[in-house]
């Protein structure tokens, strides 16, 4: 049965929901991209991030990481444990290969033989040095799809620079428009730059499977840099500048579109998100804290007149939020219709219903936690959705699985073992 939409409300606030959802990891899982097999060569997150979204819908996804400690990823640890390779190494396969030997290199050739996609995130240049460029890995597949992924893509002056994501977040124009007008620009503390371009990563490898499986092109390359996804989320920037002749500023969590808009403390010490971008919107606000008269004052009637007076529209509506806690805030501005929202920690986020019940979050099984919390497969797919096929894999856990695969004997993987190559 569902719960009305007070019962959700109260729930979240007060912490009643049920527990978060146990799955199992099922090997026999086969998703839309079944049949698909990716060799992922980069690391970190961006590469992973892309090989992420097509291995939680079923394509096969072989790891191939140095030897010598895998993927620097496995090397975060929080308590010894190594969250995030569990989180980004979640159903895929792991194969070490020491591509400083010939040997090595000839066994990624015969695995990129026999697969769809190869995507990798070294430097540009350094893969061709390596002997590995895309010339070499399409002449041994001519319908591989090649994902390059690097900080300013494979061409152009900054072609070189280290590619991290917090560089990328500066240069992109990001920064200069995160945080205070009166303090320092802000880096987001999260991997943004990393984790949009693996989004627009994904997108473009699935793109470019549809153009082989329509024959309008064989295999290809994707030039896929971090920088033109991280300014593309700033959307009419540019064209802002050129009508103006100015440039935007920090406004803190106000906007420069609309308003009200901002953030707010309770009387409780809580926080909450308010957003008035159309008319109706505005006004339910206005009401909502007793001031239905304000649509009407020439210096809030229009949504122009209101971003010119910010700061006074922030004065009253923060006066009303602060003499409240912030329950008492929710249920009057969602009454009254109003745009607001709890500004969640993730502690309110593991215990609202709204995440459980959607199953945003879930708990997969883990041979050193028990089971751990992380984020469902997204987006969610009626008829063919994605699944959990298994755990993030140890260093090499798979090297001879994939070996024999690709018809090498026991023997010589044993061989290959003992010379290094694995």
């Amino acid at each position: 049965m569902s719960e009305t939409a007070d019962e959700v409300a109260s729930s979240s606030e007060t912490g009643g929901s049920r527990p978060l959802r146990q799955i199992e990891y099922d090997p026999q899982f086969q998703g839309p991209l079944n049949g698909l097999r990716v060799i992922d060569l980069s690391r970190v997150l961006a590469g992973n991030m892309i090989s992420l979204q097509l291995a939680d819908y079923g394509a096969e996804v072989i790891k191939v990481e140095s030897p010598d400690g895998g993927d620097p990823l496995r090397a975060w640890l929080v308590d010894g444990h190594s969250l995030s390779w569990k989180v980004y190494g979640r159903n895929k396969k792991s194969l070490t290969l020491n591509l400083r030997t010939d040997a090595a290199k000839e066994v990624l050739l015969d695995l990129v033989e026999a697969s769809d996609i190869f995507i990798e995130n070294y430097r540009p240049g350094t893969l061709e040095k390596m002997g590995l460029g895309p010339d070499v890995l399409m002449a041994r597949n001519p319908e591989l799809i090649v994902v390059r992924v690097s900080g300013f893509g494979q061409t152009g002056p900054y072609q070189e620079l280290p590619g991290f994501g917090t560089l990328i977040e500066a240069m992109s124009g990001f920064a200069y428009r995160n945080g205070f007008p009166d303090r320092e620009p802000v880096l987001p503390p999260i991997h943004m730059a990393d984790m949009v371009t693996g989004l627009y990563g994904a997108m473009a490898t699935l793109i470019a499977v549809r153009a082989r499986e329509k024959g309008s092109c064989a295999g290809q390359i994707i030039d896929m840099s971090l920088l033109e996804p991280a300014f593309s989320i700033l959307g009419p920037e540019a064209a802002w500048h050129q009508v103006t002749g100015r440039v935007r500023e920090r406004v803190g969590s106000r906007s420069n579109t609309a308003a009200p808009r901002n953030v707010y403390k309770t009387r409780d010490g809580k926080w909450l998100a308010m957003s008035g971008s159309t008319q109706p919107l505005a006004a339910r606000i206005f009401a909502a804290v007793g001031r239905a008269d304000m649509i009407e004052d020439p210096k809030f009637a229009t949504n122009q007149a209101r971003l010119d007076h910010r700061a006074e529209i922030d004065e009253i509506i923060g006066g009303w939020i602060g003499d409240r806690d912030r329950d008492e805030c929710l249920a009057v501005f969602r009454e009254a219709g109003a745009t607001v929202a709890p500004v969640n920690d993730i502690g309110d986020i593991m215990e609202d219903s709204h995440f459980r019940e959607r199953e945003i979050l879930v708990e997969a099984p883990d041979e050193d936690l028990g089971y751990l919390p992380m984020h469902n497969v997204v987006p969610r797919l009626s008829g063919t959705p994605g699944g959990f096929t298994c755990p993030a894999p140890k260093l090499g856990e798979h090297n001879s699985e994939i070996l024999q695969m690709l018809g090498y004997s026991a023997s010589e993987v044993s061989e290959l073992t003992k010379e290094g190559c694995l």
